[in-house]
């Protein structure tokens, strides 16, 4: 068992050799301190990636038409393909895995109440918008848009949190009507915006948007949702597959990518994730070949501390020291310089990372500054697990480096070090 007298001993050794003991040392702390820093910066960059992710159903879908850019059964290319009602009704009639789904129409008008006015975004959608794209109505700020609003046609509006601050003046809108092109709207409810962008749309009924800027008829885009499908070659396979039935209902080359376009973010998870894997792997065997350059100079330092000690060794098997006695001597010193200057390292590199988050959280840096933008870093900070497993590292680490070396002590007869100059 290690007692204090094994620890004195161990401490008087290092105290004899303070230099070399630190620069050994601090090539552990380095290595762990990088270690923590770069897996920091990988999840910075993941979290930055994946928050992009947070304004969706994690199995959205969004198409919009283009133009044919092949000739298919007689029909002219660069011909514009435009998406109708019925397709709405075919999407889910043709395809069981469709859950939610939305027609969107977009419009930009003038917003106005009393003298205040500004332009914004608006655009015309379904009950079904507000789940696919996680729009969150607070208790007390009224409603999202429903399906009676869309059977009636209700000229009514939902507003964001800066178009209330902007027209309203801090009265409270639910109620009362906005103008926008000599058309009132009666606002029914204020959407959740964290980040009070001047750019978030507000929303008002498809079928009211449909009359009043589309003369009745057709719409922009359709998003949807999709259940059973997350991997990247199922929603490939449904992709295919919807390009055939809408090549089908309008006519043009389902082999024709240009004729419509598609997105979604179950392709593009798996394929940031795919990218984020890698990144994280090799961050590891980055930090991981770092610390072992440390560790090699801590086991060639336990070398020369052995070459250095042979004769003591050799007295101690003479008076009947026993060959574990003297492996656990050398591993221990070596768990000992290891574990404090990793530890050290560990505490550096976390307390940095938590410093950087600090500053980015104040100053509210790395967060999208609107719906259209995109966090790139965000939250660089390591997890307990990643700390609990640095510290295993750590501790196989310093037993690594030091079992070699006790190794080649304990084979060393008393004869042979009593001969050693």
């Amino acid at each position: 068992m290690f007692d204090f007298d094994n620890f004195r001993e161990i401490w008087s050794t290092i105290k004899k050799n303070k230099l070399r003991t630190f620069l050994t040392g601090f090539s552990v702390a380095w290595g762990i301190f990088m270690l923590i820093v770069l897996l920091g910066a990988g999840n910075g960059m993941k979290n930055g990636i994946m928050k992009n992710f947070d304004r969706w159903a994690g199995n959205r879908v969004e198409t919009w038409p283009r133009y044919a850019s092949k000739p298919y059964k007689g029909m002219q290319t660069n011909r514009r393909i435009q998406y109708k009602d019925d397709d709405l009704v075919a999407l889910r009639q043709q395809n069981p895995e469709v859950n939610l789904v939305s027609g969107v129409l977009y419009q930009s008008d003038t917003l106005s109440y009393k003298e205040e006015y500004n332009t914004y975004s608006l655009q015309g959608v379904h009950p079904d918008k507000a789940i696919i794209d996680k729009i969150e109505m607070t208790v007390g700020n009224g409603r999202f848009v429903n399906e009676v609003d869309i059977l009636q046609k209700r000229k009514v509006i939902v507003i964001s949190p800066r178009m209330k601050e902007v027209l309203f003046r801090g009265e409270d809108p639910l109620g009362k009507y906005v103008n926008a092109s000599d058309i009132a709207y009666q606002v029914i409810g204020v959407y959740t915006d964290e980040d009070n962008n001047n750019n978030a749309p507000a929303y008002i009924p498809f079928s009211t948007a449909q009359q009043l800027y589309r003369s009745g008829y057709g719409l922009d885009n359709i998003i949807f949702s999709l259940d059973g499908i997350s991997s990247k070659e199922e929603y490939e396979a449904f992709e295919k597959r919807f390009r055939a039935q809408m090549g089908k209902r309008h006519r043009f080359d389902p082999e024709d990518l240009r004729a419509i376009g598609m997105w979604s973010t179950i392709e593009d998870f798996a394929m940031f994730n795919g990218m984020l894997n890698g990144i994280t792997l090799f961050i590891w065997v980055i930090g991981i070949g770092t610390l072992a350059a440390g560790i090699v100079g801590v086991s060639n330092i336990m070398l020369i501390t052995v070459r250095e000690r042979t004769r003591e060794f050799g007295i101690r098997k003479a008076i009947g020291a026993t060959p574990f006695s003297i492996l656990k001597l050398i591993i221990v010193e070596s768990i000992l310089i290891t574990a404090v200057f990793g530890y050290f390292g560990m505490i550096t590199g976390v307390g940095l990372t938590e410093g950087i988050n600090a500053v980015m959280e104040s100053n509210n840096m790395g967060q999208a500054s609107s719906n259209d933008d995109m966090s790139i870093f965000l939250n660089p900070t390591v997890s307990l697990g990643i700390a609990l497993s640095a510290t295993a590292l750590i501790i196989v680490a310093g037993v690594l480096a030091g079992y070699f070396p006790a190794r080649k002590a304990v084979k060393i007869t008393a004869i042979e070090a009593m001969r050693n100059e």
